[in-house]
Formats: structure tokens, sequence, C-alpha cells
């Protein structure tokens, strides 16, 4: 089953560029493209495509608030930032309106790809030259969180949270702190509930800001 794809750029020739080198792969299908961030809206909820590959800059709506309203529909797309900016202001503004991942308009098309399957598997990715600014920014917010919502958590439950966001299923996290499965879904499920996180995506994105897990 090939991974559907909304295309959303202001530049008809980057739109076209993007969709001939997709079209290329039969793991992905380019259901449509949008030159603003209005027409991305209708589309996602026209089409429910899996993956919106969207511009950060835009007239009208801009990526970033396009990308939160889109992020509000409930829908299941996730969102993959494509720009030229590599300030840590648009990284981080992106990133809190809903994407999953932050890529560069220079990365090579290998790189499109691995970051669309990434987000697609319920993942994040961020260009490795990125990566640093995502930390500082995460640091940062820490630093100004003084009452941080892990202070809710056991250390038990801090353990596992940064073992299940570490990468490990949860047979491995059982085996590695010599518990049962069940006891360790009952641990997951505590802490989504005290964090007030619904789902595994989210859970990571905090793990990451408390310096829990690592991109």
């Amino acid at each position: 089953m090939s991974i559907s794809i909304i295309l959303v750029d202001d530049h008809e020739l980057v739109r076209q560029g993007l969709r001939a080198l997709l079209e290329k792969r039969p793991e992905f299908e380019v259901l449509d493209e949008a030159g603003d961030g209005q027409r991305a809206i209708e589309l996602v909820k026209e089409l429910n495509p899996d993956v919106v590959v969207i511009d950060v800059e835009m007239p009208g709506f801009n990526g970033i608030e396009a990308a939160r309203r889109i992020s509000e529909l409930g829908v299941k797309t996730k969102i993959l930032a494509l720009s030229m900016h590599t300030e840590r202001q648009y990284v981080s503004e992106m990133m809190a309106a809903g994407a999953s991942g932050y890529i560069l308009k220079k990365s090579a098309i290998e790189e499109l790809e691995t970051a669309i399957k990434r987000i697609y598997a319920g993942k994040m990715y961020c260009s490795p030259s990125l990566i640093s600014l995502v930390m500082e920014d995460y640091a940062d917010r820490l630093s100004r969180e003084k009452d941080s919502e892990l202070a809710k958590l056991t250390p038990r439950e801090i353990e596992v949270l940064r073992l299940i966001t570490g990468g490990l299923n949860t047979k491995e996290v059982a085996y590695e702190l010599k518990l049962s499965i069940k006891t360790i879904e009952t641990y997951r499920l505590q802490i989504m509930r005290k964090l007030k996180i619904n789902n595994i995506v989210e859970l990571v994105k905090y793990a990451i800001r408390e310096g829990l897990a690592e991109l």
C-alpha cells in the first residue's frame, strides 16, 4: 500500500519537481498539490492524505498556521515541513504547530523519502543539521518550566518512560527491568494518563523536551 501525499508550496516549479521525483517511487502516491495554506487545509479535509509536505513560508496562511489548523482537524495526516530556513524560530514554531518532521529544501530526494516514511510510521524526523537547534529549544523550554510535568511521575515511571521512548518495545522494556509485560503496559498507561498524553508520538516529543530521549 502506497503512502498518499499532498504537496504544498507557493512555487509551482518546486511542486512539479517534487511530484516528478516522488511519483517515480511506487511506495508514494501524490494525490494533489496546493499553492497556499488555505487550499492545503481544504485538500486535507477532502482527501485525508497520509502525509502533507508543506513549505513554511507562503502567502496567506503560512506553513505554520496551516500546520496548526490541520492538526486541529483531528485527521490522520502527518505534517512534514519543507523549508529553506534553518533558523531556530522556524523549526521550533513548526514543530509546536504539529509537524512531525522538518527538512531543508536543499536536502536530497533520499532524505525526503526517509522523512516521509519515518513520520508516516509515527516517528519524528529532522534534518541532521537542525537537530542541535531542536535540542537547544527543548532544553530552553525545560529550564523555563519550573513546575515540570515530570514531577508527577515516580522514579520507576520515569525509567519506563525513558526506555519506551528510547526505541525499546514493551517486551524489551520488561526484560530490561525484569518485570512482566503486563506491568510495563500498566506503567505506560499510568504515564500517559498523568501527562495527559494520548499517543506515542506525543509521548516521544515530551520525552525529548525533558531530555529523556533523543531524535
